[in-house]
Order: structure tokens, then C-alpha cells, then sequence
């Protein structure tokens, strides 16, 4: 069994630009902390989100986990914290994560990351998606990229 393991960002983007069955179609199931959870029903997270995180599917499994109070985590949120923890513990075999610093300690720990442009990338490659449609609806959102990444992915495709 492949296990996946999520953290708050590629969840959010996903949801908000239409793909969010990527994640089952691609992997079968994810899994992340309550805490994510919890990130994506806070009053700040877009409705589309909270919606989704409100009756989530149920290929999603929410697990109980403390973030750890171990030095490499202390410049992380306490969401990156809970999933690198918890893909440790469930020894998953890939991490969805975009923030740089979390991904930079999961990486150091041995665990396989992708982000949300990983995502896309593979479900281009697997014909998922329409990635210069999914790319333009990703750009209209707040989603933090390098400049010319999503053109360079549109382009590999065309």
C-alpha cells in the first residue's frame, strides 16, 4: 500500500482550482494530521476550502498527532510539524507539502516531498488535467511560485 501524507498547502490549492480528486486518482487515499485538518476549516481559509475540509471524502483519513518539539521543527508551523511526524511514524512514502522550510526538513529526514506543482505535473503527464487550465486557475489564486514555473510546465506539455 502507497501511503501519502498532506500537508495544509497543496490541499488548499488543489480544492481551489477544481482538482482535488487528483489526489485519489492519483494515489488512492491521504492522510493527513488533524491538524491540517483544522488549518483548512479555520474562519480565514477560503469557503471553497472549509467546505471541502467540512465533508471531506472519504479517501481522506484524519489522524491525531502532537507536533514534535524537536529543534529541526521550531522554525515550522505546527502543521508541517504534525505531518512530517506523522509520515515518520506511518513511514509514508511521499509528503505533500509546499512550504520550503518544511519540505527542507523532510527532506533532511529522508522522507520523498512533492508540491502542489509536482501534483500537477504528474497528473499532466498521466493526461489528469488540462495543465495550461489548471495553471491559469492556480495564477488567479495567492499560491507563492517561482516567476515563469507554471509557463515552463505549461510548456513541456503543449
Amino acid at each position: 500500500m502507497f501511503v501519502v501524507v498532506a500537508d495544509t498547502g497543496p490541499l488548499h490549492y488543489l480544492v481551489l482550482v477544481g482538482q482535488i480528486d487528483l489526489l485519489t486518482r492519483l494515489f488512492g487515499g491521504v492522510t493527513v494530521p488533524a491538524i491540517v485538518r483544522g488549518e483548512l476549516l479555520h474562519p480565514m481559509a477560503p469557503p471553497l476550502v472549509r467546505d471541502w475540509a467540512a465533508s471531506a471524502p472519504p479517501w481522506l483519513t484524519v489522524s491525531p498527532v502532537l507536533p514534535q518539539d524537536d529543534p529541526a521543527f521550531h522554525r515550522l508551523d505546527d502543521g508541517e510539524n504534525a505531518t512530517i511526524t506523522l509520515a515518520l511514524t506511518v513511514h509514508a512514502d511521499l509528503v505533500l507539502m509546499d512550504d520550503r522550510a518544511g519540505v527542507a526538513v523532510a527532506r533532511a529526514m529522508g522522507l520523498t516531498v512533492v508540491g502542489t506543482i509536482g501534483i500537477l505535473d504528474l497528473a499532466a503527464s498521466r493526461k489528469l488535467i488540462d495543465i495550461a487550465a489548471v495553471a491559469a486557475q492556480l495564477k488567479a489564486t495567492n499560491f507563492r511560485v517561482r516567476p515563469g514555473l507554471l509557463d515552463e510546465l505549461v510548456a513541456r506539455y503543449r
